[in-house]
């Protein structure tokens, strides 16, 4: 394929994918690097933890992993690259399957994968991404990992082995379909980090509408590639685990084979340059076949396809066709918002910790569900983000549900959350409530307020009279908060709330029985 002609910035803002004019025209897939150095094309070792592997015997070795990643996502479109073929996902095989997709003969140029491998689209590029660490998980520390390159290319089709009858099909819906490839630079050092980096990469490329990167549909599929050594010696040998199609399976595998590898090399043994498959129930990764060299691929241009000229304004030719080139600056005008300017605005906005709105944003539809509730009540916004993360979000975790199939809508979270702001109900009958919304589909918090009576006491003398029952019925524990028991004050409420079916405002309660003890 002729050279794509690249200047400046691709996406230049910030928390994007920035991609510069580079020179690098390096082989297939991310080598692993050294991450020993501040040095040119490398990165700092402080972003590298160690590993600590005890050898019987020997005392303990440590160990430090590095990570690349090569990630596959499958670009926005309704028909292949070169053909009007349909994409659609779960199609009856082989439905959706031209000539040329098939190869057949008479179809000119086809039979083998279309790739800019060798001439990217962007090179030299950088992704950043936040990890959460401390005790409590509430730091937030941005990392950057390299992008040595960005390119489209053709899937291919799919094998599908039937060991029963010894046999194999072929299904080829997904042969020519785009995907957009970013190639990673070994930047990372454990499970956690790669998926981040990737929940990252997910959120930017559905932001700009470039990918549904959905991964339970294959539209995001990643190869991690892995190695350990001891600090300061040769990087090992690495491994490639393929074709990993969840963060959380992808975080798994990574960790599994660094593990393996130590152990391996502690007993004496050597590590494979091959490639590896994640086998999920089993929890680790197991072998596919020896690692391809450069020579099994035999790249050659595609003398059928026209260049691909990108430019920035300022490097524009004079008199060029704009039929015929690409300026990436008007593509940047045109940028949404994208994710980390999106969690800058939560923090801003509604004062939410930055933890929580990596949080918010990193469920699907959880965002749209916060802003939509956010409208609909007067609650303040950290007891709206409070409610979602804690409640909400614990129920839909609780019942293996997505976002959009909550049976509790954001109306109805903000109805409750209202009747809560306005001190109709008690916290714990709000939770009785949000409960019961949880079961009974259909139903509004006002209608199950009403049907369990579940209404705070508006009625100061009664609630009076039920404090002085509680307190001549418990004269131990009146004598104890009389004496500065901190405890005996909380018995008392709670006798108190019994006694009213919760439907007392326990700070009322506390002034009242307070009130009486002091006079």
């Amino acid at each position: 394929m002729a050279a794509p002609m690249l200047r400046g910035c691709c996406l230049a803002r910030r928390g994007a994918l920035a991609c510069v004019d580079g020179g690098s025209r390096h082989g297939r897939g991310a080598a692993i690097g050294c991450r020993s150095s501040g040095k040119r094309g490398q990165s700092s070792v402080a972003q590298q933890p160690l590993i600590t592997a005890q050898k019987s015997g020997k005392g303990e070795h440590k160990w430090a992993a590095v990570v690349g990643l090569e990630i596959h996502a499958q670009i926005s479109s309704n028909s292949k690259l070169f053909s009007g073929s349909q994409v659609q996902f779960a199609a009856p095989p082989n439905s959706l399957v031209s000539f040329f997709d098939a190869s057949l003969p008479g179809t000119l140029p086809a039979g083998y994968q279309i790739t800019q491998q060798r001439l990217p689209i962007a090179v030299n590029g950088s992704l950043e991404y936040s990890v959460c660490v401390g005790k409590k998980r509430s730091q937030v520390i941005t990392r950057t990992a390299r992008i040595k390159q960005i390119q489209l290319e053709q899937d291919s089709g799919k094998s599908l082995h039937d060991e029963l009858r010894s046999q194999t099909l072929i299904d080829l819906n997904r042969a020519g379909v785009g995907l957009l490839e970013v190639v990673l630079e070994p930047d990372m050092s454990c499970g956690e980090e790669a998926a981040t980096a990737v929940r990252e990469l997910q959120l930017i490329l559905q932001a700009l509408g470039t990918s549904q990167a959905n991964m339970a549909e294959g539209q995001l599929r990643v190869d991690a590639n892995i190695s350990v050594h001891h600090p300061g010696e040769p990087l090992g040998v690495r491994t490639e685990v393929k074709n990993l199609n969840s963060a959380r399976f992808l975080a798994r595998a990574i960790d599994s084979e660094i593990e393996r590898q130590i152990n391996e090399l502690e007993n004496g043994r050597e590590i494979l340059n091959e490639t590896r498959s994640f086998d999920c129930k089993l929890g680790c990764t197991i072998p596919m076949r020896d690692k391809e060299g450069k020579q099994d691929y035999r790249f050659m241009p595609e003398p059928n396809l026209p260049p691909l000229l990108l430019y920035d304004t300022a490097s524009l030719p004079p008199g060029a066709d704009p039929q015929q080139v690409i300026n990436i600056d008007r593509i940047r005008e045109q940028l949404p918002e994208l994710p980390s300017e999106t969690r800058e605005q939560l923090v801003q906005q509604y004062g939410m910790l930055p933890e929580h709105s990596f949080t918010i944003l990193n469920e699907v539809g959880l965002l749209e569900f916060f802003q939509n509730v956010i409208k609909e009540t007067r609650a303040e916004p950290k007891k709206v983000t409070s409610w979602i993360l804690n409640n909400f979000l614990g129920f839909l975790k609780q019942q293996n549900l997505a976002v959009n199939e909550s049976p509790v809508t954001p109306s109805a979270l903000a109805e409750l959350l209202n009747l809560l702001d306005r001190k109709a109900i008690s916290s714990s009958a709000a939770k009785q409530v949000f409960e019961e919304l949880w079961r009974s589909k259909g139903k509004t918090p006002s209608q199950i307020v009403s049907e369990k009576q579940l209404e705070l006491m508006q009625d100061g003398e009664a609630l009076d009279q039920v404090c002085l029952a509680v307190m001549e019925e418990h004269p131990q524990v009146v004598l104890a908060m009389k004496r500065g028991n901190p405890r005996a004050i909380n018995k008392l409420i709670g006798l108190v709330r019994k006694a009213t079916l919760s439907r007392a405002d326990p700070t009322v309660i506390k002034e009242i029985l307070e009130k009486k003890l002091s006079s």
